[in-house]
């Protein structure tokens, strides 16, 4: 086992290597059609490379993006609602094991931070928490699409549209005053009004953080020399830690400032 684990380690290392050699060979005579530059601004803000909506008008590849999440999403929970649970065991097998694990664990952060009110709260840190799991590591399949110019491009993470990471930040928030004012009454939307830059902190902390994954990767596919092997180990790194930091950073804010604006405020006897 060991002489075979070194044979293709070695034959590994060699395909990398004659991969490398190419593109560097290949690199002086290849080239895109459009400037860096170009290539990066569309990456942000797509305005060259849109794709149409069922032929009604153009948008961001992004929104593409976020509708197939979001309905893998919705039929993926609809099947383990109707499939799955009423299957559970007393002894769980790998995937309840899973599912419980991941449930509770979301459910804890809520009891955790929110000892007041945390049952909605749960279900929404879980359902924001899959969704920007699974949206970000949606790019990973790299799923191809024709734009207006008869371009592919790839479709990416839906988070990594500005117009998608603020509604996500908007939701959060009204999540937050639902919470003040379910514990404080009207009294709490003047408390929740005072944390009115959390909106704009979620949202935009989440679109950086992936949008520079995005531009990284766009950065290496850009030249050619640099355009094998390399990004795999790039988009893989970037997209699994901003995965996991940026679902444990919205849903941590989240569920700790919906626990500290629902909290009753008790008058102080005289």
């Amino acid at each position: 086992m060991g002489k075979k684990r070194w044979c293709y380690l070695l034959l590994w290392i060699c395909l990398i290597g004659v991969l490398l050699a190419a593109g560097i060979l290949v690199g002086a005579q290849g080239g895109s059609e459009e400037t860096i530059q170009e290539a990066m601004r569309d990456a942000v803000l797509h305005e060259s490379n849109q794709v149409s909506l069922f032929g009604v008008r153009l948008v961001n590849p992004g929104l593409i993006s976020a509708f197939i999440v979001t309905g893998v999403l919705l039929i993926a929970a609809a099947c383990i609602r109707i499939f799955v649970i009423p299957r559970f065991a007393y002894v769980p097998g790998k995937f309840q094991l899973v599912l419980e694990t991941v449930v509770s664990l979301f459910d804890g952060l809520a009891k955790s931070n929110s000892p007041w009110r945390n049952n909605f709260l749960g279900a929404y840190i879980f359902g924001a928490g899959a969704y920007i799991f699974c949206g970000t590591l949606f790019e990973l399949f790299g799923f191809q699409i024709i734009s207006d110019k008869g371009n592919s491009v790839a479709l990416p993470a839906p988070l990594s549209d500005i117009n998608a990471a603020i509604m996500l930040g908007v939701l959060s928030y009204f999540v937050i005053v639902s919470g003040a004012i379910a514990g404080n009454g009207l009294r709490g939307i003047g408390k929740a009004l005072k944390e009115i830059s959390l909106l704009i902190s979620m949202s935009f902390r989440m679109f950086g953080a992936l949008l520079s994954g995005l531009l990284v990767t766009e950065l290496v596919y850009y030249y050619v020399a640099l355009s094998f092997v390399l990004p795999v180990l790039v988009a893989v790194l970037f997209t699994l830690l901003h995965a996991v930091i940026q679902t444990y950073v919205l849903t941590m804010l989240t569920a700790l400032f919906y626990g500290e604006m629902s909290e009753p405020s008790h008058k102080k006897k005289k």
